[in-house]
């Protein structure tokens, strides 16, 4: 390797080596390949976010319908049957609370939680999260848990 063949590795330079608009000799002068007239043909074009041609768009062509309500709260829902899986491993004996569900990855740090009823729950814990279904509770309290809502 000497100075007289260095080069770009390849795949790094994406751009065309013709300047476009820089006179006739160049072979992309002239309309510097934007065409004749138009919209797009002139400088500082942009075209609308959406825009199909003049066409309907989509965001219009499509029906609206429904409410979105910007108040409500997403729970990250966690079962019984997985509550008993960590049990079974040992992760858990006595206590879940928000900070041994987000170390055990069941749940992110930001989540608000709510312990839902699927499967059955053998062991007797002290749950403390924001909240339960009735069924949950219910079969918390009756393998001598506590539920406990923040």
């Amino acid at each position: 390797m000497s100075l007289s063949n260095l080069k770009p590795a390849s795949g790094s330079v994406h751009n065309n080596s013709k300047r476009v608009g820089r006179g006739q000799g160049s072979g992309k002068g002239g309309t510097a390949t934007r065409g004749h007239k138009g919209a797009k043909s002139r400088s500082g074009y942009s075209r609308k976010i959406g825009f199909e041609g003049g066409q309907m768009p989509l965001q219009r062509r499509v029906p609206k319908f429904g409410f979105t309500n910007i108040n409500r709260k997403e729970y990250a829902g966690v079962n019984l049957d997985t509550l008993q899986g960590l049990v079974d491993t040992g992760v858990i004996t006595d206590t879940v609370d928000l900070e041994t569900l987000v170390a055990n990855r069941v749940v992110g740090k930001n989540d608000l939680v709510k312990i839902l009823g699927r499967g059955e729950l053998k062991a007797s814990l002290k749950i403390s999260v924001h909240k339960f279904t009735a069924t949950a509770k219910a079969a918390i309290e009756a393998a001598g848990g506590e539920a406990v809502t923040l």
